[in-house]
């Protein structure tokens, strides 16, 4: 077959995409955009700052910043995916669905600062320093509030918007800690640069709405509305803050239990092996709409839900097996012999992507028939594991301890525990006949 030929048949092919699955394809390769650049630079810059803190100082950084993460679900009050879902399907309501949420999350912000500073004051009553970089981190809180514009471009599949905005204000943070290193600023400065690009970041998303056609000034709050969103979010609250547990509690346990050094280790660890969370988050969050749409087609629901599941499990695999057989080489040319003890972390912690991908993929579902009580239970029972096994772990194995515990839970909360209830019974099948190799294309098509 001659070029010509060749891309004639390509055109014809790329003319069968019909308008909405572009759409799709465009917003998942700006999401992987945003991703690749904080893959990029992201893993660069927190590199460079672990090594120049050292694993003692880059371990109190992390527990800050793990213990700020565990108050902010008040912050979203598990708000994200309904307000994309009450918008696709009340499109007519949209300001009054944004400025509540926004009203809402505001409050919550607010409240969220309070309570992480008190609890730190109660647990840790000595420690200024945690208390100085729970301080200026918890600001962050407040201005999460603005991601409720982030949920609409959710919701009109327009994510390059959100990646402008985010990715502007990380690239430029980026460099202000890089500034930092050769300035050689205390510990502080760096909590507060990570607040600085939080509170940018929500500027770029004000700005990006306004050219995009939309003014924040035309939303207003409903206490009607406010109300049934809540209603509708409690599981969601509560499943957020059983999410939180699984990935920030255990660093507050191994701080509590064995200090700020077996905190650096375990963070140099889940660094990378979390770093790979973008992808099922990128891509369900494109492809959701077009699942939740044809969830009255049973068929076609399920056949969509498979092939996701399939696509997950596959990345997922192939990740873990390249991490964990080269945590040792990673480790050393990332951070250098100091942080050797976190390659054996690293190779064990990485699996937990494997059950990690396949929840995600599965909230498509609990958003359309509405199963995210069941979604609460199963997490709160993996919420409960996690806690358990690090209570028995950490005093023994330190931060390997941790990793081995995190996997369990999210291999619980995020896949078996759907054997035990009749609704969810049928996505454990698919997630176990995920492990089948099989055809995964055409979730949109």
């Amino acid at each position: 077959m001659n070029s010509t030929a060749l891309g004639a048949r390509m055109t014809k092919e790329l003319d069968k995409i019909s308008p909405g699955l572009r759409k799709v394809i465009d917003n998942i390769g700006w999401l992987m955009v945003d991703r690749v650049v904080r893959l990029g630079m992201g893993l660069f810059v927190g590199v460079w700052v672990a090594r120049y803190l050292g694993p003692v100082q880059f371990g109190s950084l992390n527990f800050a910043i793990a213990f700020v993460a565990l108050f902010g679900t008040v912050t979203t009050f598990g708000l994200e995916g309904l307000v994309v879902r009450e918008v696709l399907h009340n499109a007519q309501h949209t300001h009054e669905i944004l400025g509540t949420t926004l009203a809402i999350r505001s409050g919550g912000g607010l409240l969220a600062v309070g309570l992480s500073i008190a609890t730190l004051r109660l647990i840790q009553p000595h420690d200024r320093q945690a208390l100085l970089l729970v301080s200026i981190l918890s600001l962050m809180l407040v201005f999460q509030a603005f991601d409720t514009i982030d949920s609409f471009f959710q919701s009109q599949v327009q994510s390059k918007i959100t990646v402008w905005a985010k990715n502007s204000a990380f690239l430029v943070f980026a460099a202000v800690r890089v500034s930092l290193i050769y300035a050689k600023a205390p510990l502080w400065t760096f909590a507060a640069s990570y607040a600085g690009e939080i509170a940018l970041g929500a500027i770029g998303l004000v700005i990006g709405y306004r050219l995009s056609g939309g003014r924040i000034f035309a939303w207003r709050s409903s206490k009607t509305r406010a109300i049934y969103l809540l209603k509708q979010s409690w599981p969601v609250i509560f499943t957020g803050m059983a999410i939180m547990i699984f990935m920030r509690l255990d660093m507050v346990m191994l701080k509590m239990m064995k200090g700020d050094y077996a905190v650096g280790l375990y963070s140099a660890a889940t660094r990378i092996s979390e770093v790979w969370y973008f992808i099922p988050m990128g891509i369900v969050s494109s492809v959701s709409p077009a699942i939740m749409r044809v969830k009255d087609d049973p068929e076609l629901f399920y056949s969509r839900l498979r092939k996701l599941f399939s696509l997950m499990t596959m990345t997922a695999c192939v990740i873990g097996s390249i991490v964990a057989l080269a945590s040792h080489a990673i480790v050393r040319i990332l951070y250098s012999t100091s942080y050797s003890g976190a390659a054996p972390v690293l190779a064990v912690h990485v699996w937990a992507s494997v059950f990690v991908f396949l929840g995600v993929a599965q909230s498509p579902w609990d958003l359309s028939k509405n199963l995210l009580t069941l979604s609460l239970y199963r997490t709160i029972a993996g919420a409960i594991i996690n806690v358990a096994m690090n209570l028995y772990l950490i005093p023994r194995y330190s931060a390997m301890g941790a990793a081995i515990a995190t996997v369990a839970a999210y291999a619980v909360s995020a896949v078996f525990a759907n054997a035990f209830s009749a609704k969810t019974r049928p996505i454990f099948f698919m997630q176990m006949r995920s492990f089948i190799p099989t055809k995964f294309w055409g979730i949109t098509g």
